[in-house]
């Protein structure tokens, strides 16, 4: 098993790792948008012009088992920090095949999108754990945060 960038080509099978993520987390298939995959390319797209976006893909022998992107947090408001004090990274869609799990393949994607960020000189790497990647995370040394939500639904 080795980790690798992704090439620009590999950015439907990343999608399609991100989708089948969501089912796995226990999201059913009608509350996905049906236009999910070109959504998602056009983030990435969006993603790699504007963000730093880089992706990696986990492969075993020749078969591409699991992926992960990163990329410059956007924000959730103004950014008005120095970036010395706040440049945050974002990782997201970590994904690794349900046969292929447990075998430490999710840690490493995780920390070559973690080196990644450290080379655009992040200060923080920040992600949303789903409830099978919080023990890989923790392991990590992430920590949790003082995020909260209200479910207003």
């Amino acid at each position: 098993m080795y980790i690798r960038e992704a090439k620009t080509e590999e950015d439907s099978l990343i999608a399609e790792h991100f989708y089948q993520m969501w089912l796995d987390i226990g999201f059913p298939e009608d509350s996905i948008d049906s236009n999910w995959l070109n959504i998602t390319l056009e983030y990435i797209d969006y993603a790699r012009q504007k963000l730093y976006y880089q992706a990696y893909v986990a492969q075993v022998d020749s078969k591409i088992v699991g992926s992960g992107s990163c990329q410059l947090f956007a924000g959730l408001y103004p950014l008005i920090l120095e970036e010395k004090y706040r440049k945050y990274g974002y990782i997201w869609g970590i994904y690794v095949e349900k046969a292929f799990r447990a075998r430490g393949i999710g840690k490493k994607l995780t920390a070559q999108t973690i080196d990644y960020l450290k080379s655009l000189g992040c200060t923080r790497a920040i992600l949303n754990a789903s409830p099978q990647g919080k023990p890989v995370y923790d392991r990590l040394g992430f920590l949790t945060s003082n995020q909260m939500h209200l479910d207003l639904s």
